[in-house]
C-alpha cells in the first residue's frame, strides 16, 4: 500500500511558476512510475504528466509541454511537478498517482493504482 500526499498547490498569477510535490510513504517508491493529473470544477480528469520508475522516460499531455516538467528522486520517495507560465486554464485541484506498471509511464488514469487527495492550483488573470 502506498500513500501520496501533495503539497505546493496555491494562488498564482498568469504567468507565474508553482512547484508541486508528492511525497510517498509504504511500498518501494521505485517500483512505481508517477503521473500527475488534474481536474477542474465540471469536468473529467485529465492526464497532465508521468514520469517511469528510474525518471529516464516522460510523457506530458500537449497543454502544458514546454511548460511543466515532470521530475522524481527515489532516495527522498518524491515526485515534483514544476509548472510555469501558468495559464487560468490551468486551475484545478493536481493529483498525483502511482502505478506498478514496468511499461512506459501511461496516461490513463484508471490504470493508475494510487491517488494522492490533492492539492489546489488557482491561476489568476
Amino acid at each position: 500500500q502506498v500513500q501520496l500526499v501533495e503539497s505546493g498547490g496555491g494562488l498564482v498569477q498568469a504567468g507565474g511558476s508553482l512547484r508541486l510535490s508528492c511525497a510517498a510513504s509504504g511500498g518501494t517508491f521505485s517500483s512505481y512510475a508517477m503521473g500527475w493529473f488534474r481536474q477542474a470544477p465540471g469536468k473529467e480528469r485529465e492526464f497532465v504528466a508521468a514520469i517511469d520508475r528510474g525518471g529516464g522516460s516522460t510523457r506530458y499531455a500537449d497543454p502544458v509541454k514546454g511548460r511543466f516538467t515532470i521530475s522524481r528522486v527515489n532516495p527522498e520517495k518524491t515526485v515534483y511537478l514544476q509548472m510555469t507560465d501558468l495559464k487560468p486554464e490551468d486551475s484545478a485541484i493536481y493529483f498525483c498517482a502511482a502505478d506498478r506498471t514496468i511499461f512506459p509511464p501511461r496516461i490513463v488514469a484508471s490504470e493508475y493504482d494510487y491517488w494522492g487527495q490533492g492539492t489546489q492550483v488557482t491561476v489568476s488573470s
